[in-house]
């Protein structure tokens, strides 16, 4: 996977999902191609057909920044999907395989957690999930240190039933891991993770061959959870400072609301804690 086209692979998947009413070309007849045809993209862009094939195909790995950002504009790409394109144009030194690094959550970003009033863990770059304090366990149980997000939302009934809507939640979550890892593919715990969900999830498969970016942000979460019921959540993420990477993710409710109430029962429910009082224990660090 090391040696693999991202550029190329990345263009040619985006130009796939434009259609061309899209980008204003007329139609008739019958396209054998999904998407944008190579020429028509080339001539969007204002650069020659030759030089397009010969970036998809990878025989020209180093575009100017103003052929990528013309091809984002004709592939309809948003900030975040033109800074990764920007990013696969860049280029980087052939380096050998790396060794699998072991990620560890600085000690005192560990007790942080472990002392937090609320759901909270932290992330990995891979979504491993590197530490995780009592009542984020207990708002899902895979939420432990050891498991993978992205691996649990695929692949385990259980988390999936925690989401109305998982499958919408899996395409952001490959989008965001798509986005996490950057150019970044030559590392084992990438290609064993990969590797495993696209022969174990079609799903997964599908829209990993899509090439989405986006990146992970805060926002509103809905819970369908199991002790409880239905649970409105803010979702936070803060970049943990000197660990590249790594995310702490942390889960609020609005203030004097049923989510705060229901919060407030679960965290009781497991440990005897109140979610506005601090708490004594970690599920992992």
């Amino acid at each position: 996977m090391s040696e693999s086209n991202l550029l190329g692979d990345y263009v040619r998947a985006r130009r796939e999902l434009v259609t061309p009413e899209q980008v204003g070309i007329p139609v008739s007849g019958v396209r054998r191609v999904p998407g944008l045809r190579r020429e028509e993209v080339a001539m969007l862009a204002g650069i020659s057909a030759d030089y397009y094939l010969r970036l998809e195909q990878g025989r020209d790995r180093n575009p100017s920044a103003q052929v990528l950002e013309s091809l984002a504009r004709v592939l309809r790409l948003d900030d975040d999907a033109t800074a990764y394109l920007l990013r696969l144009g860049a280029g980087k030194p052939r380096r050998r395989r790396r060794r699998a690094r072991k990620e560890s959550v600085p000690a005192s970003v560990a007790q942080l957690v472990a002392t937090l009033p609320l759901p909270a863990y932290v992330e990995g770059r891979y979504f491993d999930v590197l530490a995780a304090n009592a009542l984020a366990t207990a708002l899902s149980p895979r939420l432990v240190a050891g498991a993978n997000r992205l691996r649990d939302v695929f692949l385990d009934p259980a988390e999936q039933a925690l989401h109305p809507d998982w499958e919408s939640a899996a395409v952001g979550m490959v989008a965001g891991f798509r986005e996490s890892v950057g150019t970044d593919t030559d590392d084992p715990r990438f290609i064993e993770l990969v590797g495993e969900l696209s022969l174990a999830s079609p799903l997964f498969s599908r829209l990993w061959a899509r090439h989405d970016v986006e990146a992970c942000e805060g926002a509103a979460k809905h819970l369908d959870h199991p002790q409880v019921g239905g649970l409105r959540l803010h979702r936070e993420r803060l970049g943990v400072g000197g660990a590249s990477g790594q995310t702490l993710v942390v889960f609020h409710p609005d203030p004097g609301t049923d989510d705060a109430d229901k919060l407030a029962l679960l965290a009781s429910a497991v440990s005897g804690l109140h979610p506005y009082a601090p708490a004594t224990e970690a599920s992992g660090g």
